[in-house]
């Protein structure tokens, strides 16, 4: 599971996302219909920044802004088909049971894996349908008990979906119940920015 509170930020991290967020300032892009609002960049989560180490040309991707991704009823169909067979291809476990330890992101090669691990594995997936990455991006949330969480968000123009482990269908962010703490750059697979949640479009969505 996401650490709730970041307890294993490496202090090397902390300081150069406080860099990276000093240098590029503090750049807000403005959210559509359905469409998270996105702040500074942050700080990786641990999980992340070790996957990262381990696959490198994974988290060097960098893309050119672009409008969300095109979502007709044949790719939404193909989208979904993924999202279900990740979801029951993959048998629960935690970090700790699989290795020993806790926050290790990796593809569910096994046939188990933790929230992090279903993530990455649909990413990979809608990948190679040629599904860009800077539309499939890694966001960390906290469940309504307060447990940190990993889900896949898809940008799409019909709104930002997500796709979660726990449960089949997708839904627009802000139907999740989830509060959004931040989420991958569409524009460097390595780096992550914070979220803005627009409360006026929030009442009674996202607590």
């Amino acid at each position: 599971m996401v650490a709730t509170f970041d307890k294993w930020r490496v202090s090397l991290l902390a300081l150069s996302a406080l860099f990276l967020a000093a240098t590029a300032g503090t750049t807000t892009q403005a959210a559509g219909p359905g469409t998270m609002a996105t702040g500074s960049l942050t700080s990786q989560p641990i999980g992340h920044y070790e996957f990262c180490s381990a696959n490198p040309k994974e988290c060097n991707v960098r893309s050119r802004r672009r409008g969300p991704l095109l979502l007709d009823e044949a790719l939404r169909a193909q989208v979904s088909q993924i999202n279900v067979a990740v979801n029951a291809a993959i048998r629960p476990m935690s970090d700790f049971d699989i290795y020993g330890r806790d926050e290790v992101w990796a593809y569910p090669d096994q046939g188990v894996g933790d929230c992090e691990d279903y993530v990455l594995e649909k990413r990979r997936q809608l990948a190679a349908i040629g599904i860009p990455l800077s539309q499939l991006l890694i966001t960390v949330v906290r469940k309504p008990d307060g447990e940190g969480h990993a889900v896949l968000t898809l940008r799409t123009d019909k709104g930002d979906l997500i796709l979660d482990n726990l449960r089949d269908d997708m839904r627009v962010w802000h139907e999740t119940g989830y509060r959004y703490l931040k989420r991958q750059s569409g524009e460097h697979s390595g780096r992550w920015v914070t979220l803005i949640e627009d409360r006026n479009m929030l009442v009674g969505a996202v607590r």
